[in-house]
């Protein structure tokens, strides 16, 4: 991921914050923070880094949103376990987006977990497609500049300890490997272990 994003630049933050936002288990923490760091190294533009990410998300977020007002939660259920999605996940939103309404959207934006699939319970709520938007922009903004921000703390420290963003990179892209392959093993434990259960039952 650090070569994709050190490589494609916004465009990679584009991608994987869309796939992110769309239920793809890619942690947004690592996205944005890494970018963070690229904008202390001067090699990104902290506005074109957070117009990148917060464009992905609500690109992503439209898709999910799509997906649960055309399918409902039945296809949700039946394909959801391909991108480590299980029905507690859903379960989750669902009930965050019925207790609290539409704001939901906004405030779950800035939630770990209920972000990612947030978006599913608004559309199976037939959530009107232009405020489902403009929570979304809103929340995300406010994410992805705070997880920049990060970055960006951590990314000048590096430079000054190491002498270098080069070698702080190598560091930073051990921590990435290992961020997401926790989290996707994580995910996937959460699949396996749901799906014996329903096969059990």
């Amino acid at each position: 991921m650090e070569h994709f994003i050190s490589s494609w630049g916004y465009v990679a933050v584009f991608v994987l914050m869309l796939g992110e936002s769309a239920c793809v288990p890619i942690p947004s923490e690592v996205i944005m923070s890494f970018a963070g760091a690229l904008v202390a190294a001067h090699r990104l533009d902290f506005a074109g880094a957070l117009a990148a990410g917060v464009v992905g998300e609500l690109a992503g977020a439209y898709l999910s949103w799509a997906v649960g007002r055309t399918g409902g939660r039945a296809l949700v259920e039946r394909y959801g376990r391909y991108v480590l999605l299980t029905k507690s996940d859903l379960d989750r939103a669902e009930r965050w987006f019925s207790e609290r309404g539409e704001v939901s959207v906004l405030v779950g934006r800035v939630l770990p977990v209920v972000r990612t699939f947030i978006s599913v319970p608004a559309g199976i709520a037939e959530m009107s497609p232009l405020r489902f938007g403009v929570f979304t922009v809103i929340g995300s903004a406010v994410w992805d500049g705070m997880l920049l921000g990060v970055g960006y703390a951590l990314g000048s420290r590096w430079s000054s300890i190491t002498h270098g963003f080069n070698d702080a990179g190598y560091v930073l892209a051990g921590l990435v490997v290992l961020a997401i392959a926790g989290f996707v093993v994580h995910r996937w434990r959460a699949v396996r272990a749901e799906h014996t259960a329903d096969v059990a039952a």
